[in-house]
């Protein structure tokens, strides 16, 4: 079966469009369709309960079209740097719906989100000691705090790092000990909490044994803090699929299921954030190269592409495929007999792979493929730099 837009979800447009994209631009480029976003956007907030936010996870896509189209649907923002707090301000969010996390923070980063009224979502008594510092308003900077689980969670593939050790946040087990240690700092107060413990998980039922765990940790802080907590980010997680054989989240579910955890839990008056960035913007964008030259090297098919992980570096990182398909300019979709395809780049080292592809033995020089479920980590992931290779074009379908 030929993947496109009419048999499968991995393509955000249609063969038809993808042709005329192809023929009409030159390549490489991004294209985007930021009628998708808003139908995900919608379709995600239909599925949840009321008291559950969403905020865009920036860092998954920080196209300022992208970001002004969330926006205009009420999204929240999650932010991890003073950049993407700028971009999000300049795409029309507030920081009254913004939260800004990082393990690193810098001065800059907390100057930031102090400027925007963001949330920080702090990892450790260094930003509770700075934001301190910082600080000049009349009443207590209310915060985050983000705590790294004991356990009780887990990811399907490790990105974010599950229950193990980890650079973010603060150790379950010496809560109370960092509690203790923040009262110290009368100019902040912890008013809610951050536990972010999976990435592109596609098993409601696993991402909601998470949530119950945060949900069970915003219990115990509440009551080592002693007030009540208005806000528990539960991160974010939802996954997509890169393949056919791979299942899809079921969001109802995962949206059912929150509903369920909030009436388990009713010492929480507040609001749970969600702050989804690959569901809402992966399957919004592809991804296309031009054909340089094939090749077969000991029994392995090669096709050389004008783009490789300086565009695209997600593969390398994961071992995960984006889905393909082939386009001639000017005739449509590629068929006929196929083959397991290495895609190579044209940068001058063997890492330089951006997966394989189950693709016509009839490609050749001109032919372009096309990469879906590249609208989140994608361009801004790349290795753009290396080898001075020019940036690839970004088009905004609306």
């Amino acid at each position: 079966m030929i993947l496109t837009a009419a048999t499968t979800d991995l393509f955000t447009f249609d063969e038809a469009t993808l042709d005329d994209l192809v023929t009409r631009h030159p390549t490489p480029f991004f294209a985007y369709d930021l009628g998708a976003a808003r139908e995900r956007f919608a379709r995600l907030r239909s599925a949840l309960p009321a008291r559950v936010r969403l905020a865009y996870a920036v860092k998954s896509n920080p196209g300022l079209p992208l970001l002004e189209t969330f926006a205009g649907q009420g999204a929240w923002f999650d932010c991890a740097s003073a950049g993407e707090v700028s971009t999000a301000l300049a795409a029309g969010g507030t920081g009254a719906g913004m939260v800004v996390a990082g393990p690193a923070k810098t001065e800059r980063d907390l100057q930031a989100a102090l400027f925007a009224g963001a949330r920080v979502q702090v990892d450790g008594i260094e930003d509770v000691a700075r934001l301190h510092a910082l600080h000049t308003g009349d009443r207590p900077l209310p915060v985050n705090v983000r705590v790294n689980p004991a356990g009780g969670v887990s990811e399907g593939a490790t990105i974010i790092g599950g229950g193990g050790p980890s650079a973010f946040g603060v150790d379950e087990e010496v809560l109370e000990e960092f509690v203790r240690e923040a009262a110290r700092f009368g100019r902040v107060q912890i008013r809610g909490l951050q536990v972010f413990s999976a990435s592109n998980e596609l098993d409601a039922g696993r991402l909601l044994a998470n949530h119950r765990t945060a949900l069970g940790i915003g219990r115990r802080l509440q009551e080592l803090v002693g007030r009540e907590l208005d806000l528990v980010d539960i991160g974010g997680g939802l996954g997509i699929r890169y393949a056919l054989a791979d299942a899809s989240l079921d969001t109802r579910a995962l949206g059912a299921g929150l509903g369920r955890i909030l009436g388990e839990h009713d010492w929480f008056t507040g609001e749970l954030l969600l702050e989804p960035g690959r569901w809402l913007s992966g399957p919004t964008g592809v991804y296309a190269a031009r054909v340089v030259r094939t090749k077969v090297s000991r029994g392995e098919r090669f096709v050389m592409l004008e783009g490789g992980i300086n565009h695209l570096l997600r593969p390398l990182l994961t071992g995960q495929s984006f889905p393909t398909l082939a386009v001639r300019p000017g005739e449509g979709v590629v068929d006929g007999e196929r083959a397991t395809t290495t895609l190579a780049g044209p940068l001058c080292t063997s890492l330089d792979r951006v997966g394989t592809g189950d693709l016509s033995v009839d490609l050749r020089p001109g032919d372009v493929v096309v990469f879906g479920q590249t609208g989140a980590y994608a361009y801004t992931q790349a290795m753009s730099h290396f080898l001075s290779h020019a940036l690839p074009e970004q088009h905004w379908i609306d």
